[in-house]
């Protein structure tokens, strides 16, 4: 469970904070952590699964399809929690704002359904139904990590 809290970390660093150091930091040093965050997740994963051969030929291109429409998911969400985290530190969050952070805020949660939806036929042709469960187990495992770990850092609208 140790070695998953730190891959989780790794992943908050490349999805939610990339945003921010992107501005600081050069494109190639900030792509080298992302790929590194990523091979750590799909190695997970792949612990986690024990696919066959077979199973491998599969799921490997559709875990990388499915990740690169997430990640399209997840800069939208860093972008807004960094337009928020402007906001809240110039303290200048208006009632307007906020409603337009939160409707684009579900818009992305609507988007991650949607994805999750969309990919379940598919990983069910490529591998049998438990580690279809168990891939979205560890995927919503993740995400509940980095929920937590973001939850903490980020202050409500009212402080």
């Amino acid at each position: 469970m140790k070695t998953f809290r730190i891959i989780c970390a790794l992943f908050v660093c490349m999805v939610w904070v990339t945003p921010v150091l992107s501005q600081q930091e050069s494109t190639k040093s900030m792509e080298l952590v992302r790929d590194a965050v990523k091979s750590n997740k799909k190695a997970l994963i792949a612990v986690n699964l024990q696919l066959t051969a077979a199973e491998e030929k599969g799921f490997w291109p559709l875990y990388e399809s499915y990740q690169a429409e997430l990640d399209k998911i997840n800069e939208r969400l860093g972008k807004l929690i960094v337009d928020y985290a402007k906001e809240s530190n110039a303290r200048s969050l208006s009632d307007e704002k906020a409603k337009e952070l939160m409707s684009d805020y579900l818009a992305c949660e609507e988007d991650i359904i949607k994805l999750k939806k969309s990919y379940l036929s598919k990983f069910d042709a490529v591998i049998p139904g438990k580690k279809v469960m168990t891939y979205y187990q560890l995927e919503n495992k993740i995400g509940a990590v980095i929920r937590f770990d973001l939850a903490g850092e980020i202050p409500l609208a009212l402080q």
